[in-house]
Formats: C-alpha cells, sequence, structure tokens
C-alpha cells in the first residue's frame, strides 16, 4: 500500500531534505521515525530536494507498507521527530502516484527585510540596500517567456534538462518595505531559486538593466548569472496535485 505523508519543517539546522553521508536531513529524521514505528524499514520519496537551510511550509513524501498503520500513526511520530519538523496528514493513495513525478508545480517563496529581525533570525535574508522593485518585476516577467534555465543551476548537477515551466514570478513589497519573491513551476534546478533572486537584486540596485538579465538568461551560462542569496529566505510553500489524489482516501 502507497501513503502520503503531509509536512511542513525548519531547515536550518537540516543538510536539506535528501540523506547526506555527512550532515542530518529531514528525509533521514523522517525515515527513522516511520521505522520505528512500523518496526520495520522505510524509505521516503520527497516531492522535492530543498537544500540545505532551506524551509517548507508544505511538502509531501510516499512510501510504501504492506503493514497496517497503527490509529496514533501521527502522534507517535509526531513525538519523535524533532521540533523543528511536523507531520500533518497521512492518507493510502494509488499504487502509481508519486510525490514527486504526480506534482504538477511547486510553489516557492524568497522572504527579503529590510532590517534586522531577531524573530525573523534563519527564515529571511536580510538586505539593506535600497532596489527598484518595478524594475526588478519587470526582469522577472521576462523569465515567463523561456524554458531553459541553465543559467540559473548549479553547474554541477545531475539533470537531463534544464527546461522548467515558469507559472508566475513577481516580488510583492509590504508596507514595511520587506520583500516576498514568488514563484512557481513544474519543477526547479538545484539552486535556481536563490540563483534568480540574486540576479533580480541586481537589477533592482541598477548594476543590470532588464534587457541583461534577460540576456542571461539566453547565455545558458550560470557565470553570467548574479550570486545565489542565502537559502535562510527560502521556502517551499505549496506543492500541486491532481484533485482526485486527495480524494481516494
Amino acid at each position: 500500500m502507497r501513503y502520503f505523508l503531509k509536512l511542513s519543517y525548519r531547515g536550518t539546522r537540516y543538510h536539506g531534505w535528501q540523506r547526506q553521508p555527512n550532515g542530518l536531513s529531514v528525509q533521514e529524521v523522517l525515515e527513522t521515525a516511520l521505522t520505528t514505528v512500523l518496526r520495520e524499514p522505510v524509505a521516503l520519496v520527497g516531492s522535492g530536494r530543498t537544500d540545505a537551510g532551506v524551509h517548507a511550509g508544505q511538502q509531501f513524501a510516499h512510501f510504501d507498507t504492506e503493514m497496517s498503520l497503527p490509529p496514533a500513526l501521527m502522534q507517535s511520530l509526531n513525538s519523535l521527530i524533532p521540533g523543528d519538523v511536523a507531520v500533518q496528514a497521512c492518507f493510502p493513495v494509488c499504487p502509481d502516484d508519486h510525490a514527486r513525478f504526480t506534482a504538477m508545480f511547486r510553489y516557492y517563496q524568497y522572504q527579503v527585510i529590510r532590517q534586522k529581525d531577531p524573530f525573523r533570525e534563519g527564515l529571511a535574508y536580510v538586505f539593506t540596500r535600497p532596489v527598484d522593485v518595478s524594475r526588478m518585476n519587470l526582469a522577472a516577467e521576462c523569465l515567463l517567456r523561456y524554458r531553459d534555465f541553465e543559467s540559473f543551476s548549479k553547474v554541477k548537477t545531475d539533470v537531463t534538462t534544464f527546461n522548467c515551466r515558469i507559472d508566475f514570478a513577481y516580488w510583492e513589497e509590504k508596507s514595511t518595505g520587506d520583500l516576498t519573491f514568488h514563484i512557481r513551476a513544474d519543477r526547479f534546478l538545484r539552486g535556481m531559486v536563490r540563483a534568480i533572486v540574486g540576479t533580480l537584486l541586481a537589477v533592482g540596485q541598477g548594476w543590470l538593466n532588464v534587457a541583461e538579465f534577460e540576456q542571461i538568461i539566453e547565455a545558458k551560462d550560470r557565470k553570467r548569472a548574479g550570486r545565489a542569496v542565502p537559502p535562510a529566505g527560502l521556502s517551499l510553500v505549496e506543492v500541486g496535485y491532481p484533485a482526485e489524489l486527495f480524494s481516494r482516501r
């Protein structure tokens, strides 16, 4: 039987979602808890791999087991995992439903704050230089016209294609001056959102114009793009699936 987990986590102290040989991951924490509760080895497949220090307000993962799930599964799992990881739901799906490949989109947000805030430490990027938000939004609109985003991908990656379908990408400015970058796509490359945000901030500061930003996309060369911003401000906020997946419970 295949089950989906719905979960969230604060990624500050983790080496990303995926198991790592030299650091603690969210996947490892959850697999250890599930193995303890079900008393059999459990392997999780996540909807995507968030990098070290990146958060998730919503993440999904699936696992297979022939065991009957205990009635108190949720309580048991949440009592075994640390406080910075939480499981909100566990439900059965069809055998061919896949946390990664059945997903239709991933939606990320990047938080930029304009002054240091101890209550948002590790959850936002402190960036105090003035920026032109309207110019950054003009540049962000360019992303929707392209499919190949090699310029914003980490160089050493095992993907077979750099193509992504971006549904929307825009900046929202709060009354406080704080900024949120919203971006949704069918898939993301490693380091892609952080590289895009860093390059758009360069546009906002006047180091690049909109035409030059578009030229960076067309170059398909990571060296042309700006530096990646820190992971602390990045969160996976929604993973979209066909509605019928949730009706199979």
